[in-house]
């Protein structure tokens, strides 16, 4: 059954990503029509502009001019834009004639161009809020079907709880040693690097140049950034909130690491799949602590802590806790991401 919740949970995340991504293009065709309703008003003010112009010259031409072909051209035309027309055509106008009637031209296709491109967002806003409503509907649903089948073995999973809280104190000690050690063990390599005397290393000028460090092998995290996994543990025991983002309203999994990353100064998106997009690839088997750790399609995450373990806010019932990458974090893995 809570397999069953798991899965539910990061299918809400991945309609989660679908909200999100509706929400971002949604800002952008906003953003669009705001830009191009501002540029339409602008052509349609300059279109009449060129146009004033222009039936001010056409008026001078028929009160003063002797070309009868204007005349005729004037005569025979069915409407201001007809008349551009036939002239541009008789190729019969003066320089300042002609200029003239190129602004008209350009205004016109303009003020069509700004027309069209607000009837083709206006079309797209509808298809996006349409889907932001649909994905908002599948999380809706998933979250209570995921609700009810917590409410129907919350008996079954106190008792379990209460083992697993057993469990997870142990592991946290752990983890806190290993990043003990990790601590000490830095701090002494430095302490034995400032105490050596450096030495300038001879150069044989026949020797082999060094090889050139590999760009597939992402460049190890900043210190601060290991500093997270010491900041995550703090909140081990907060309750998995869907949409949650901090410690008194719960966490959910993409809430957890973008909260914890706040505190050392990184804004991250509170989306898994935006999330994947950020720092640098990591293998498996460069992993660090502070390294981003993604599952089941995009709709689970956590943070590395070492040791083959990761912290993350799990699912619905449950709450921020250290899990290993085997079993199902194994099968579901998607990949991970340095943050530097």
């Amino acid at each position: 059954m809570l397999a069953q919740i798991q899965v539910i949970n990061a299918r809400a995340e991945r309609a989660q990503n679908d909200l999100y991504a509706a929400d971002q293009q949604l800002a952008r065709i906003n953003a669009d029509l705001k830009t191009n309703g501002r540029h339409l008003k602008i052509a349609r003010q300059s279109l009449g502009v060129a146009q004033a112009r222009v039936s001010a010259r056409l008026r001078a031409l028929y009160m003063h001019g002797n070309d009868g072909g204007t005349v005729a051209i004037l005569l025979g035309a069915q409407s201001l834009d007809d008349i551009i027309n036939r002239l541009d055509a008789e190729k019969r106008v003066t320089k300042q004639d002609s200029s003239v009637l190129h602004d008209v031209k350009a205004f016109r296709r303009e003020v069509e161009l700004r027309q069209q491109r607000l009837t083709n967002a206006h079309a797209s806003q509808t298809q996006v809020v349409a889907a932001r409503l649909a994905a908002k509907r599948s999380v809706d649903d998933d979250l209570a079907r995921a609700n009810r089948l917590y409410n129907s073995v919350k008996g079954e999973i106190v008792k379990l709880q209460v083992a697993e809280h057993a469990q997870q104190l142990l592991l946290a000690a752990q983890a806190r040693a290993r990043l003990a050690a990790e601590a000490q063990a830095r701090v002494a390599a430095a302490s034995a690097a400032a105490a050596s005397p450096v030495q300038a290393p001879s150069v044989d000028p026949n020797a082999p140049s060094a090889p050139a460090a590999d760009p597939s092998i992402p460049a190890a995290p900043p210190s601060q950034y290991g500093n997270v996994v010491s900041i995550a543990m703090q909140y081990l025991g907060v309750p998995y909130v869907w949409g949650g983002a901090s410690p008194s309203g719960g966490f959910d999994c993409s809430g957890l690491v973008m909260f914890v990353y706040a505190q050392v100064g990184v804004s991250l998106p509170h989306n898994a799949a935006a999330q994947y997009s950020y720092g640098v690839p990591v293998s498996r088997s460069d992993l660090q602590p502070g390294d981003l750790v993604f599952f089941d399609g995009l709709g689970h995450m956590g943070i590395y802590i070492g040791g083959g373990q990761f912290i993350h806010a799990p699912h619905t019932g449950d709450v921020v806790k250290i899990s290993s990458l085997t079993g199902y974090y194994d099968s579901n893995w998607v990949g991970a991401r340095r943050i530097v």
